[in-house]
């Protein structure tokens, strides 16, 4: 039926995320840093390019990644244009993991970038964003 009411399983962020309506709540927002960390598996991203066009400051999405076969609590880190660039460290992602299965928004933040020959090392700060 085209006027049936159906129930999505999402949380309330994915509600308003890329909706004109998450443009409304945006200033009602704020983000806590919760932990500095970096990017893992660099090496193994096919598209190089991504992470050769990021600069501090850059703002990276967070997705949980609970079928990855070596990580349960994997997190995927993506680009503003959702090209993968590695993932939080498995020392690291248990907590975050955790907040972001309870349907907790957690995004990262570039904080430096160095280049090691061809290792690309990122370093980020991981925050919650509070509605």
């Amino acid at each position: 039926m085209e006027n049936e009411l159906t129930i999505r399983e999402e949380s309330k962020v994915a509600l308003v995320k890329d909706n004109p309506l998450g443009d409304l709540i945006k200033p009602l927002t704020h983000e806590i840093l919760l932990f500095d960390s970096y990017v893992a598996g660099t090496t193994y991203v096919k598209d190089q390019t991504a992470l050769e066009e990021l600069k501090v400051g850059d703002k990276l999405t967070l997705q949980r990644e609970p079928d990855n076969r070596f990580d349960d609590n994997a997190i995927c880190v993506l680009d503003g244009q959702k090209r993968k660039l590695g993932y939080i460290p498995e020392k690291d992602n248990i907590v975050f993991s955790r907040l972001m299965d309870a349907g907790k928004y957690l995004v990262a933040k570039v904080v430096r970038l160095e280049s090691k020959g061809s290792f690309r090392q990122i370093n980020v700060s991981i925050y919650l964003v509070d509605f």
